[in-house]
C-alpha cells in the first residue's frame, strides 16, 4: 500500500483543536488496523521551543530520541500511544537553518535561493521522510491559522504534494469556528466560508471540514457549509465540546470523520475497534463524586499549559485508582515558611514539577521540607528532584551552603553540578541530556515496586546531575538511591525510606504516560494520596 498524507490546517482562530482532531483521528485509524504517526509543522522562527519560556507556547515536550517539541506531539503520543521521533516535530528555524546550511556548502551550485523552490522543498522532505518506514498514515498538522504570512511556506509545500501524488493518497482537514450569536441564537458559518476561500485562494480545496462548536448543529446547517464550501455533506464534521478530552475520537468516530478518511484515502479497514477506547471512556465516566486534591508547586503557574503532560498524567492516575484529580496550582514564588502550611493545607499531594532559573526555587525547597516533615505524599521530577536533595542535605543532613551549581555556581556544597564530560559545552541549551535513558531500579525499592521491574527507560531534559560525593551522605541518614544509570554513575531516582510516598526522579515520567497505561509513579502518587484525610 502506498503512504497515505492527511494535512490538517485550521482557520478563523487558533486553540480550535486541531492537535486533538489529529490525534483522534490517528487514534481512529490504528483502531483499524493501520499504522500512524504524526507530524507538526510549527511556523515560528526558533529551531525548536527548548528555549522558549513556557509561557509562550505552554511546556517542551520531548521525544524518545530528544527532540524538543510543541505541547501537540504530547497529544498525539498520548491518543495514539506511538513514540514519535524528530522528524515529527518541524519549525521555520530548522527549515531555513537546513537550507542555509546547505547554501554555505555550495549544494545549490550558485543559484539563487529562494522560498519556492528551496524552501518549499525542504518541507517537502520532512513530509516524505517517513516514506522508507512502514508508517501507513502520517498525519501533518499545520500549526497557526490559514491566511498567517508564516504558515504562507507550509500551506504551499502542501498544495504541491497533492498534485505531486494521487488523488487517494492524500486529504485536505480543516478545523474552522462555528461562532454562536446568542443575540439571534444561531449558529453563524460565514466565518468558516472565509476560512475555506482564504484556503482555497492558495490552491488548495478542503475534502473535509470540521466545525468547532458549542453547539449542535443541525442537518440544514450542515447541508448550507457543504453548498458554500464546496465540500459533500457527510465531509462536514461536527466538533462539540467533549465531557472528556479523550472521548473526542469516539464522538468524531460518531461524526464519521474515520469512515471519510478512509473512503477518500482509498483504505480497505473501514471497521474500527474501538471497544477497549469505549471501555476507558466508560471507566472514567463512572468514577464517583471521590476526589483526591494534587497541588503542582510551580514557577510558570499563570499557564496551565507549562505542566500540561504533568497535569495529564496525574488524570492519568486517576483513573487508575478510580478517583477524580483536582489538581491545585501554586506558584512557587509565593511560598514562605510562614505560609506554606496554609497553601498546602488542603492538598493530598504535591509535585514539584521541572523547569530552569533561579526565580521560585526557595519556595519549591520550603514546600518540600513541608511535605517530607508532615508526611505528605511528594513526586518530584527533573529540578524537583534536584531540589529534593538539596532541601534534604540543608536539614537533615546539616551541611551548610548547599545548593546547586546552576543558582549558585560557587557555593561550599554543590549537591548538583554539571558533570565534568558537560562543561567543554558552551552553548546555551546544547549540555542538556535530552531524550530516553536507561535506568537499574535497586531491588526492595518503593520504585521497584511501583515499576515492577529492574530496568526502565525514561526521558530527560537537563543539564545537571546530582553530585556523586554526596551519595554515602545522603543514604546514611534515609534518602535512598534508588535508580542509577546502568553503569552506576549517574543518580537517577531517589525516595525516603521513612515516608508514605516520597520518590523524586532525575527524568521526566509524565511524557511517557497514557490514558489506557498511567505512568507508574504517577499512579502510586494517587494511591498514596487517597489515604490522606482532609
Amino acid at each position: 500500500m502506498s503512504k497515505k498524507y492527511v494535512f490538517v490546517t485550521g482557520g478563523v482562530v487558533s486553540g480550535l483543536g486541531k492537535g486533538i482532531t489529529a490525534a483522534s483521528l490517528g487514534r481512529l485509524l490504528k483502531n483499524r488496523g493501520y499504522k500512524v504517526t504524526n507530524q507538526k509543522f510549527d511556523p515560528y522562527i526558533n529551531v525548536d521551543p527548548g528555549t522558549m519560556s513556557p509561557y509562550e507556547h505552554g511546556e517542551v515536550f520531548v521525544t524518545e530520541d530528544g527532540a524538543e517539541t510543541d505541547l501537540d506531539l504530547g497529544h498525539y503520543e498520548r491518543f495514539t500511544d506511538e513514540n514519535l521521533t524528530q522528524n515529527s516535530s518541524v519549525t521555520s528555524g530548522k527549515i531555513y537553518q537546513s537550507v542555509i546550511d546547505k547554501e554555505r556548502r555550495g549544494d545549490y551550485l550558485g543559484k539563487t535561493v529562494q522560498v519556492i523552490p528551496h524552501i518549499t522543498n525542504e518541507i517537502k522532505e520532512k513530509i516524505y521522510s517517513f516514506e522508507n518506514t512502514d508508517v501507513d498514515v502520517v498525519i501533518t498538522e499545520l500549526g497557526g491559522t490559514v491566511g498567517d504570512m508564516e504558515s504562507l511556506a507550509f500551506i504551499e509545500a502542501i498544495r504541491q504534494i497533492g498534485l505531486e501524488l494521487e488523488k487517494d493518497e492524500v486529504i485536505y482537514i480543516h478545523v474552522t469556528l462555528l461562532p454562536y450569536i446568542y443575540g439571534s441564537n444561531e449558529l453563524k458559518s460565514k466565518p468558516t466560508q472565509h476560512s475555506v476561500k482564504e484556503l482555497q485562494s492558495f490552491g488548495i480545496k478542503p475534502d473535509v471540514l470540521v466545525c468547532r462548536s458549542e453547539h449542535k448543529m443541525t442537518d440544514d446547517m450542515k447541508e448550507k457549509i457543504a453548498l458554500f464550501c464546496n465540500v459533500k455533506k457527510e465531509c462536514v464534521i461536527q466538533n462539540l465540546t467533549a465531557d472528556n478530552l479523550y472521548a473526542v475520537p469516539l464522538m468524531l468516530e460518531e461524526e464519521g470523520l474515520a469512515n471519510v478518511v478512509c473512503k477518500h484515502l482509498n483504505l480497505a479497514n473501514s471497521e474500527p475497534n474501538n471497544q477497549a477506547w469505549e471501555k476507558m471512556i466508560e471507566n472514567i465516566r463512572n468514577i464517583g463524586d471521590e476526589t483526591v486534591k494534587i497541588a503542582i508547586v510551580g514557577k510558570y503557574v499563570r499557564l496551565e499549559d507549562s505542566y500540561l503532560s504533568v497535569a495529564e498524567s496525574l488524570r492519568h492516575g486517576g483513573y487508575a485508582n478510580n478517583i477524580k484529580v483536582d489538581i491545585k496550582y501554586i506558584d512557587s514564588e509565593t511560598i514562605t515558611e510562614q505560609n506554606v502550611a496554609e497553601k498546602l493545607a488542603d492538598v493530598q499531594g504535591v509535585v514539584i514539577p521541572g523547569g530552569f532559573g533561579t526565580r521560585g526555587i526557595e519556595g519549591k525547597i520550603t514546600a518540600i521540607k513541608y511535605v517530607r516533615e508532615n508526611n505528605i505524599p511528594f513526586l518530584g521530577i527533573c529540578l524537583g528532584m534536584q531540589m529534593a536533595v538539596v532541601e534534604f542535605i540543608r536539614n537533615v543532613c546539616g551541611l551548610e551552603d548547599v545548593d546547586s551549581e546552576e543558582f549558585s555556581p560557587r557555593c561550599e556544597n554543590p549537591v548538583i553540578h554539571i558533570m565534568e564530560n558537560q562543561k567543554n559545552i558552551s552553548r546555551k541549551g546544547g549540555t542538556m541530556r535530552l531524550g530516553a535513558y536507561p535506568c537499574v531500579i535497586k531491588e526492595g525499592t518503593l520504585a521497584r515496586k511501583l515499576y515492577g521491574k529492574d530496568e526502565i527507560t525514561e526521558r530527560h531534559r537537563h543539564r545537571y546531575e546530582f553530585n556523586n560525593k554526596y551519595r554515602d551522605i545522603i543514604e546514611q541518614n534515609g534518602l535512598i538511591i534508588s535508580g542509577t544509570s546502568p553503569d552506576g554513575l549517574l543518580v537517577e531516582m531517589v525516595e525516603l525510606t521513612k515516608h508514605p510516598f516520597f520518590i523524586a526522579g532525575q527524568f521526566h515520567p509524565e511524557f511517557k504516560s497514557r490514558p489506557d497505561k498511567p505512568q507508574p509513579l504517577f499512579v502510586g502518587l494517587i494511591k498514596a494520596a487517597k489515604k490522606i484525610k482532609k
